[in-house]
């Protein structure tokens, strides 16, 4: 296997955001004294949240201000009475705690791990992530975390990249690969940057962007064996 550094993404590569999210919001609904979820309202905050991080990628906004900005924007549109700071801190407590691994997550990582070094590139807040990363088990496998908070700048910047190379023991270009399942900014930060990379594609979408992986897979457990192809 030529690659020696494995970057990984965290959210919807090895830790299923969209589990974790849905819990974590039901929960803080239940806080705020929410017997039942309004129809629409998780739906909604999603929608609100996704179009908050496509700002921050681009560097409209802050990580600080995404983290309450989205539950105003959502309580607002429901006409809902509730402090969205409150909201946004039971949130990201909870979320911490809300751990769900996808299907082979902990495999990859410890079978990487023993060939090199598993890095983390992740868009998102520096505490909360790597209390996510504690939860879930994988911590042992992990040489070093890089976030969009602590780097300054979110995928696919190049800056980034640039700081996440800098946190690994040897680098480099010819022997790094990025994993992550969002073309806008996994794939199209590895090119951009001048990487391989691995589009993990679980729900098997066409790449109808501009962004070009260097493979693709449908499953975690089809990872290495991709790798170990590669010349």
């Amino acid at each position: 296997m030529k690659h020696r550094l494995f970057l990984f993404d965290l959210d919807d590569t090895l830790l299923d955001f969209r589990a974790s999210e849905h819990l974590s919001f039901q929960h803080t609904m239940q806080v705020l004294g929410l017997d039942t979820v309004p129809d629409g309202l998780f739906s909604q905050y999603q929608a609100i949240n996704v179009a908050l991080w496509r700002s921050l990628e681009l560097g409209e906004v802050t990580t600080e201000f995404l983290k309450v900005e989205r539950f105003r924007m959502t309580f607002l549109a429901h006409q809902m009475d509730l402090d969205p700071k409150e909201a946004s801190d039971i949130y990201l407590a909870s979320l911490a705690n809300s751990v769900v691994l996808i299907d082979g997550a902990k495999q990859v990582c410890e079978t990487l791990a023993a060939i090199g070094e598993v890095g983390i590139i992740t868009n998102g807040a520096e505490h909360i992530q790597r209390l996510r990363i504690a939860s879930s088990g994988l911590q042992d496998y992990i040489s070093f975390v890089a976030t969009s908070e602590g780097s300054g700048h979110a995928k696919p910047d190049v800056r980034f990249f640039e700081y996440a190379a800098k946190m690994a023991k040897p680098f480099s270009k010819d022997q790094a690969i990025i994993i992550g399942d969002r073309l806008d900014a996994d794939i199209l930060g590895a090119n951009r940057y001048g990487i391989d990379s691995c589009w993990f594609n679980r729900d098997r979408l066409p790449n109808t962007s501009q962004a070009v992986p260097t493979f693709e897979v449908g499953a975690l457990d089809q990872i290495v064996s991709s790798l170990e192809k590669l010349r």
